[in-house]
């Protein structure tokens, strides 16, 4: 009877189509054009990572990377307003299409995070703007104190935390380590075991209404299939050009 419904479940995830809009581009700002690349393959997703150093939100993965010039307004909020003048008001130039701007937060969760949304105050236009969502990770506040922040701001959960219904509305994406569930490296098959391990934690995460991604992935053709089959709503990837080929952009 298992094997059934898990089967049920496979066929049925399979059916829903997913394309470049379920891309996530894994530590953006590492690749030769940050923001642009993705952006101009048509990613549903970005991440950024920041910390805060002498008043500066600095995208960097490390803090000996941090470099005072590469900040977060200057990588991803000035190029995210230019794209909002350039398509009158939209995120993108199909006005249905979503961008998600994942931030995680690297230095202290709560002094970070108040820096940031007085950063985002300056673009009134990107807050105001319902195609785009900005997703705290990283360093966060507990979930209790989620309905604390402004209406433009939300967090990336997590498949075993709970959530009071004012919490679970500010989760807007939730997100989990791939190998706490599976050791497969993306070559050959996967171990029934891991996939069903990997697929519940994608279900948890469709229980509550939300999302999900999985990070620290393998990054090929064939974990791709995989996680399409699985339903993950965000595809993980560094191959920003590869993966937008095989989504068919």
């Amino acid at each position: 009877m298992t094997l059934i419904i898990l089967a049920s479940v496979f066929s049925l995830q399979a059916q829903v189509k997913q394309d470049v809009s379920n891309a996530h581009s894994h530590n953006d700002y590492e690749q030769k054009r940050p923001f642009a690349l993705a952006y101009e393959n048509g990613f549903g997703s970005l991440e950024a990572d920041v910390w805060l150093k002498d008043g500066k939100l600095c995208v960097a993965h490390d803090a000996k990377d941090i470099d005072i010039k590469k900040t977060i307004s200057g990588l991803y909020f000035e190029p995210l307003l230019n794209k909002l003048k350039a398509n009158k008001g939209h995120v993108y130039l199909n006005r249905k299409k979503k961008l998600q701007l994942l931030i995680d937060i690297k230095s202290e969760a709560k002094t970070t995070l108040e820096a940031l949304i007085k950063e985002l105050e300056n673009y009134p236009d990107l807050i105001r703007d319902k195609n785009l969502k900005i997703v705290i990770s990283g360093n966060r506040p507990k979930p209790e104190n989620y309905k604390n922040y402004p209406a433009f701001i939300f967090f990336d959960g997590r498949p075993n935390e709970e959530y009071d219904k004012k919490a679970l509305k500010k989760v807007g994406l939730i997100s989990e380590s791939y190998f706490k569930y599976a050791r497969w490296n993306g070559k050959g098959d996967i171990a029934a075991n891991e996939r069903s391990a990997l697929l519940s934690a994608v279900q948890k995460a469709h229980e509550k209404g939300k999302p999900f991604r999985f990070w620290a992935t393998p990054d090929t053709e064939s974990s791709w299939k995989l996680f399409m089959e699985l339903g993950v709503d965000y595809i993980n990837t560094d191959k920003v050009e590869g993966l937008a080929r095989f989504l068919g952009k």
